[in-house]
Formats: C-alpha cells, sequence, structure tokens
C-alpha cells in the first residue's frame, strides 16, 4: 500500500510539472498567435486591425490582454475539465481541438501503436533466442543488421521505401494518406484492405528502425541473467532447457525492458512524427507539426498533455507490473 501510494503521489507531481512546462514552453517559441493569424488573413486578401485579431483570438479561448497568472489558471482548469478550445492556427482556424484529436487518435494508435508492439514482440523473442545461442548463426547476423538499421533515421527510411516500392505508374504500394481517395469509412473488406495498404510503408519503416534496439538490449540482458547462480541451479536440476530459457532466463531478463517498452508506448499517442510526415499520413504527430509550424497553442498543449499522460501511465502500469512479476520488488516495497 505504501508503495502504491508513492508511486500515485509521483504520478500527480510528475503531471503537474509537466502540464506546468506545457503552458511555458509554446509562449517561449518565436512568434505569437496574433502575428501568424494576421499572416494568414492577409495571405488570404483579407485585411484585420490587431483589436480585431486580439478580440478573434478572445472568442477562440485565447485571451491576449489576461495576465500570465490568469492564463495558467484557466490553462490548468481547462485541461483537466478537457475543455481544450478551438484551433487558432493553420487551415484548421475555429475547428475543435477535441473534435481533431478525436479525428487523428485511431490513426495513430492504429499505425504506430501496432507497430510499436511488433517491434517490442519480436525484438524481445529474437533477443531471447540470441542470447540464449550466443555466438551461433542467429546471434551473429540478426543482430548488428537491425542495430545498423535502427540508426538510421526515419524519413530517411521512409523516403528509400517510397523509392523501391511507390515510385512511378507501376507502384506496388501507396505512399500518400490513409486510405484510397473516394472510399467512405466503414467495415467493409474494401475499405479495410484500403487501410491496410497505405498502412505497410510507415509501419514497416517504424518496424526497420526500432526493432533494433530491443534485440540489442534482450540479447545482453539475457546473456548476464544466464551467468546468474539461480540458472545455474536450474541447469543441475536438470530442467529442461526450453524451461530454463523461457521460465528462469527470459522471464527475468524482460523485466528491465518493460520500462522502455512503457515509455514507448506513451509516445505513441504523440505519434512518430518524421514517418506520418514523410507519408502525409493524418495522425497525431502530422498534427504535432502542424500545430507547431501554425503557432497553435492550444491544439499543441492538447497534444503536449496527452503525450505526458500517456506516458506516465504505462509507466505506472509498468511499475505495478514489475511489482507483481518480481517478488524482490514486492519487498522492497
Amino acid at each position: 500500500m505504501r508503495y502504491l501510494l508513492r508511486r500515485l503521489g509521483f504520478f500527480v507531481l510528475t503531471l503537474w510539472a509537466a502540464m506546468t512546462l506545457n503552458f511555458f514552453i509554446p509562449r517561449m517559441m518565436p512568434g505569437n498567435p496574433v502575428s501568424v493569424l494576421k499572416a494568414q488573413l492577409n495571405h488570404s486578401g483579407r485585411v484585420a486591425s490587431t483589436q480585431q485579431l486580439n478580440a478573434l483570438l478572445a472568442s477562440f479561448g485565447f485571451d491576449p490582454h489576461a495576465s500570465l497568472a490568469g492564463q495558467y489558471v484557466t490553462y490548468l482548469k481547462d485541461m483537466v475539465t478537457f475543455h481544450w478550445g478551438v484551433s487558432i492556427g493553420g487551415s484548421s482556424l475555429g475547428a475543435s481541438v477535441a473534435g481533431m484529436i478525436r479525428q487523428a487518435l485511431p490513426w495513430t494508435l492504429g499505425l504506430v501503436g501496432v507497430a510499436t508492439v511488433m517491434a517490442f514482440v519480436f525484438g524481445t523473442l529474437i533477443g531471447i533466442v540470441a542470447g540464449w545461442r550466443r555466438g551461433g548463426f542467429l546471434d551473429g547476423v540478426v543482430p548488428p543488421v537491425f542495430v545498423v538499421t535502427s540508426a538510421l533515421p526515419y524519413f530517411w527510411v521512409g523516403l528509400v521505401a517510397i523509392l523501391l516500392f511507390a515510385n512511378g505508374a507501376h507502384a506496388l504500394l501507396p505512399n500518400d494518406g490513409n486510405y484510397d481517395i473516394g472510399l467512405h469509412t466503414e467495415w467493409s473488406w474494401k475499405f479495410i484492405s484500403s487501410v491496410l495498404r497505405h498502412a505497410i510503408l510507415p509501419a514497416g519503416t517504424i518496424l526497420i528502425t526500432a526493432i533494433g534496439g530491443w534485440i540489442l538490449t534482450m540479447r545482453n540482458t539475457m546473456i548476464t541473467t544466464l551467468a546468474e547462480d539461480y540458472v545455474r541451479m536450474a541447469r543441475a536440476k536438470g530442467i529442461s532447457n526450453r524451461r530454463i530459457m523461457m521460465g528462469y532466463a527470459a522471464r527475468n531478463a524482460l523485466l528491465p525492458n518493460l520500462s522502455g517498452f512503457a515509455m514507448s508506448l506513451g509516445y505513441v499517442i504523440g505519434g512518430t512524427i518524421l514517418v506520418e510526415y514523410v507519408f502525409n499520413y493524418p495522425g497525431l504527430g502530422h498534427m504535432f507539426f502542424l500545430a507547431t509550424a501554425g503557432t497553435d497553442y492550444p491544439l499543441l498543449q492538447a497534444l503536449f498533455m496527452l503525450v505526458t499522460v500517456a506516458v506516465l501511465i504505462c509507466v505506472l502500469l509498468c511499475d505495478f507490473a514489475v511489482l507483481l512479476l518480481d517478488p524482490r520488488a514486492r519487498a522492497k516495497g
């Protein structure tokens, strides 16, 4: 119980600190919503005075005349009550921030979330086998190859994938959007197959660049665990190799990786910005880029808060999982 209360207290304190930084960082960025909105109106041939722009921004929930302390209090109240206002930048001017996030969130969860889980699962399994058969063919070939691929930039791998598979009139796969133009969102095989085809290249890019880290980490942890006394004792008792590998070594070697996996799951909410931008995929990562370019405070604040909450929740769940799986953690708690 003491461990639970301590972790929950840390969660609340960290969330408050992150939300405070979330409030100040966008306001420290170059530019301001007034100048951005004025440039947008001028570009469209419309002219508005500074007073008119301020009144327009105030109607959107951003009052430039309010004090910084007043804006901070209002911001905290709105974040907690999910009143995130409306967008004040880009082509989405006046659109509900909550509605925009609701529309983009499923695409990011489906693409980045599934690809992240697949990278962790496959990387962990390969790392287990490579560590168990240290010095074998799998250990000598697969980890070095995927470690090299994990060092490659997301956007470069994405551009290479487009060049190889989505270039020219006879492209094998699409390289833009989330489904074919003209289709309606419905539970039909035509729509689902189109969504899957559009997700292959961006998901493959994430998988290629993320799996190497999990392979190397799990392999090294597995080798260290195999040298522990309890593994030697299990071998001396004549326990089968399969049970030693999965029940003794892999189970304990997996525990340090859970924190990294929890962080990765939390960052899924933010999307992989470069991948979604390269493939013009309408997820939260692409929305992050547009909100930053448009100095869209309400949208930026809501997105940052979602990422923060997601990371903290995943880390908290990871702590509880370690508490259940590791008796030593329960003893310390």
